[in-house]
């Protein structure tokens, strides 16, 4: 199910011609934009959805989980469908399905509605973000995609820094429901654009792992949906408790089913590698702690400290601005002084910076002392985002590269949906939604323990191998261009260009009669973007 090495067999379908290369450029990275944009847009709108509906913390938490979980199941089917049945089709049902959901969202009259329309809404995402990738990279030459690929991420980080700061200003002169709206016309002529502008290509055909998707979907909403209810009617509660134990019998179903499976989801033979299992766990409980986190400050900064939605926007940007500064270079340190230090340190760091702001919680704090944990927190996860894909790869051979990368990317987004529903948990447990005291009741304890989740994950980043890449022969060492060069494109729902993974540190494969060229800023971009 998930990507596989492309053969050496004449390709499937020809490139685009060079004319149509600025518009494959352009709207794959409108693709990426509306996506991550939309992933936090809809953070600093919380309390306003909040006062409009009425809706509890568990609602709230599910607007956002409900699309999460969705984008998590469905990002290696949507690659699969590419490739079978022809990426620019299914790039344009995406983008339909996306813009439609939008519609959805806006329209929404009550909670329920609008987590059924977020729901559609990861589905058209989880389509849209792998093939707008892959679409690309195949539109461009080898010795270009670097330099494209590098633009493409600038255009989606752009919106990740901007996510919350443009959600709260759209929020607090237009309403929250213009955040959906905004998508609708874009979408439309980007829909209609895809079948002029793009050239059709189709990838190798591999068995969709419905059964899979189904059984980890399942396990996941359950546990999800238990850990959220707990709060409200405790652990010993019969639904409950009913939840959790589906949630636990359909992913150890999940796990059985993928060990038997020709083409399974989630290859299990790659976690016996300590360093993947390692670098995905960090992976994990990184990513899940910056959505939670994100997810609970933002939220604080408005209902304990009174800011406005488009303020709110604006105080985080010394957190969500950070990895445009400090992640192009987390990559170079790393090749120099080893991927295990800069995980670790880089998580520890995180976990700080959370746990700090913590303990200076209140509703009166200024804003100034809040600048430094969220600066130090910021630095944290720029230093570690970009160094967990490259440690994940590193630790398997070139064959299962494309695999690998599926897996990484799928993992992180279902640590957010994790660490989400529990940060919900543990403030249901401790506090409500309402007053700024009893807000402050639950937000201390659920934001200490996403803290430690940081934490953990410095421990787990102990696990990650600091030297080389591995070899195709097993061992230890840099690898030959035979093994990584023009003749292994790997095509990947994530990733899908020919890559050199020699010191940590992704890049274009040169010609073959070329030197290897130094990696540029805009290349290890790439990983943070496609990450986050």
């Amino acid at each position: 199910m998930l990507s596989k090495p492309m053969s050496t067999a004449p390709a499937l379908s020809a490139g685009p011609r060079s004319s149509l290369r600025p518009w494959t450029l352009a709207l794959t990275s409108v693709a990426f934009f509306m996506v991550a944009l939309d992933m936090l847009v809809v953070i600093t709108a919380l309390p306003a959805i909040r006062r409009e509906f009425g809706a509890s913390l568990a609602a709230l938490q599910w607007t956002v989980n409900a699309f999460t979980l969705a984008f998590a199941s469905g990002i290696i089917t949507g690659a699969a469908l590419g490739d079978r049945f022809g990426r620019r089709r299914i790039f344009g049902i995406g983008f339909l399905i996306f813009t439609a959901a939008s519609v959805a969202c806006a329209l929404s009259a009550t909670p329920e509605q609008l987590i059924a329309a977020r729901v559609v809404q990861g589905i058209g995402a989880a389509i849209v973000m792998p093939l707008s990738l892959t679409i690309l990279t195949t539109a461009f030459p080898p010795e270009k995609r670097g330099t494209i690929v590098g633009i493409w991420g600038g255009i989606g980080g752009l919106a990740v820094a901007s996510g919350p700061m443009v959600g709260g200003l759209i929020t607090q002169t237009l309403g929250w429901h213009w955040i959906f709206w905004v998508n609708v016309p874009i979408g439309v002529i980007a829909t209609m654009l895809v079948p002029q502008k793009l050239s059709e290509s189709f990838g190798p055909r591999t068995r969709i792992d419905l059964a899979g998707v189904g059984l980890v979907s399942l396990g996941a909403l359950s546990l999800v949906w238990g850990l959220v209810r707990a709060a409200d009617t405790g652990w010993t509660e019969a639904m409950t408790l009913g939840a959790l134990a589906v949630g636990v019998i359909s992913l150890s179903a999940f796990l059985a089913w993928e060990a038997r499976a020709t083409d399974p989801m989630l290859p299990l033979r790659l976690f016996r590698s300590r360093p993947f299992l390692g670098a995905n766990a960090t992976g994990f409980l990184m990513i899940g702690t910056l959505s939670a986190s994100v997810f609970l400050v933002a939220q604080y900064f408005q209902l304990g400290l009174g800011y406005s939605p488009m303020r709110t926007g604006l105080r985080l940007l010394p957190w969500t601005a950070t990895p445009l500064v400090i992640a192009p270079l987390a990559g170079k340190l790393s090749d120099r002084i080893g991927r295990r230090l800069i995980l670790s340190l880089g998580t520890l760091l995180q976990g700080a910076g959370i746990e700090w702001l913590a303990i200076l919680t209140s509703d009166h704090v200024n804003y100034s002392a809040l600048v430094p944990p969220l600066i130090l927190s910021g630095v944290g996860i720029s230093l570690a985002l970009p160094v967990v894909p490259t440690a994940a790869l590193s630790a398997v051979p070139p064959s299962d590269i494309g695999k690998a990368s599926g897996v990484n990317s799928t993992l992180q987004r279902f640590g957010s949906v994790f660490a989400v529903a529990v940060a919900s948990a543990v403030f249901g447990a401790f506090g409500k939604l309402g007053a700024a005291d009893t807000f402050l009741s639950g937000f201390r304890p659920a934001l200490g323990v996403v803290g430690a989740l940081a934490f953990l994950a410095s421990v787990t980043a102990l696990a990650v191998t600091s030297g080389p890449s591995l070899r195709s022969d097993g061992r230890r060492g840099r690898r030959t261009q035979e093994e990584i060069g023009a003749d292994t494109p790997f095509e990947g729902p994530i990733f899908s260009t020919k890559r050199s993974i020699s010191s940590g540190t992704l890049q274009p494969a040169p010609p073959a009669d070329s030197a290897s060229p130094s990696p540029k800023p805009a290349e290890r971009w790439q990983w943070w973007w496609t990450k986050n």
